[in-house]
Order: structure tokens, then sequence, then C-alpha cells
């Protein structure tokens, strides 16, 4: 059996807590958004250690390291949305088909060591953007062909909600809920 698609509109974690991880956009402090990505990505190598890394839990479920995988494609295609709404007015971000991506990049077959290092490699690069982030620049915005429209905070804490969730996906580590406000 095969991934069904995730179809769904994600973005409603930024008006309510995930019912499932327990993450809770409002209670993240913005200035903290790049600290906490990069405190969820350095747990991924210990997780692709293991050697049943590599196995789906369910046919139709991710294994860790195609999760891996995908975490760190996410990581680099914030870095590269939140530095259009740098240096662009509000632009459109082109699509980006995650299962499609996930197929053709062979993400079972990767290695899970080098997947490991390259989460944490990638998740410092776009926590920069969160880290350099100032004043107005967190308001600038972007948008998804769909209509939705971010901000950089709001991508970000989108951003760090998918990270933070499948990690809770591969339940190795329970959600981290706390934070020291909400910026």
């Amino acid at each position: 059996m095969t991934i069904e698609p995730d179809t769904k509109d994600w973005t409603w974690v930024l008006e309510r807590a995930c019912p499932d991880c327990g993450f809770d956009a409002a209670a993240v402090d913005r200035d903290r958004l790049g600290a906490r990505i990069h405190e969820n990505a350095t747990t991924w190598p210990s997780v692709l250690a293991g050697p049943a890394s590599s196995v789906r839990p369910a046919a139709n479920v991710w294994s860790p390291l195609e999760y891996a995988c995908h975490l760190r494609d996410v990581h680099v295609l914030f870095g590269e949305r939140i530095a259009l709404m740098l240096s662009e007015d509000d632009p459109e971000f082109d699509n980006w088909d995650q299962d499609q991506t996930a197929v053709q990049s062979r993400y079972a077959e990767q290695d899970p060591a080098t997947v490991g290092e390259e989460v944490v490699a990638a998740a410092e690069s776009v926590a920069h953007w969160y880290d350099a982030a100032a004043g107005a620049e967190w308001q600038r915005r972007g948008r998804r062909s769909n209509g939705s429209v971010f901000t950089v905070e709001s991508l970000g804490r989108y951003h760090l909600h998918d990270v933070v969730h499948h990690r809770w996906d591969v339940g190795s580590w329970p959600c981290d809920t706390q934070s020291s406000g909400s910026g």
C-alpha cells in the first residue's frame, strides 16, 4: 500500500492548538522560532540511528527516515519562502507536492545517517532567517496559490508546527508545548 497524499489544509493550526501533538501556535515566542526549529532538528539523528528507522509502522505511514527526509526538504522550502517574503512584496509561493517529492527523491532509500546530518544543517540554515527577523519584517507577507496568506511570523509558527508534529508522529519525543511568551 502506498502513502495516501495529505490534502488537508493545516493552516488552522495557527488559530487553535493541534489536538494530536498539542502544539499551540499562540503560545510560541516568535523570537524563539529559530531556536526551537534547531532544537527539534538535533533530535533527528538519534531517531535515525535506530535499526528500525527505515521501517514503516504500517504500509500507509511514513518511516522515521521518510519523515526526516520530508523535514529536511521542508526546512529548505521554508527558507526559500522567507527569503522571498523579505525580498519581494507579497510573493506567491510555487506549489510543492510533498508526496511527489517523496517518491521522486526516493526518501525510503536514503541513508539515515546522512539524512540526520542534512536535517540539522537545513534547520540551522532556516533558523538564521527567523533569528535575523526584526521589527516590521515579521509582518511581511507571502501567499500560497490557494489564497492562504502568511506573514514571516505566521509562516514560522506554521513551520514549527510541522516539525513538532512530525516528531510526535514518529513517537519518540512528546510535543513540547512550553514557550516563553507569545512574541
